[in-house]
């Protein structure tokens, strides 16, 4: 999924991704507004892992949905 389609489909993508991570907060979300980098560095911070495994993590979320 491209940029563009996560932007234009930002809410219906939000119940998920707060599936998927829990520990993001609803202004984490509200920030990120479909900004994919933002939302790498949000799960890295919030999981403590690596910026290329959050990376892949948002792909993989990306190729599933």
């Amino acid at each position: 999924m491209n940029q563009d389609k996560i932007e234009g489909q930002w809410k219906q993508l939000r119940g998920k991704l707060k599936t998927r991570w829990g520990k993001l907060t609803d202004d984490d979300l509200d920030v990120a507004e479909g900004n994919t980098d933002y939302l790498t560095g949000k799960i890295q911070e919030r999981y403590g892992i690596a910026k290329d495994e959050a990376k892949e993590q948002l792909r993989a979320f990306e190729r599933d949905i």
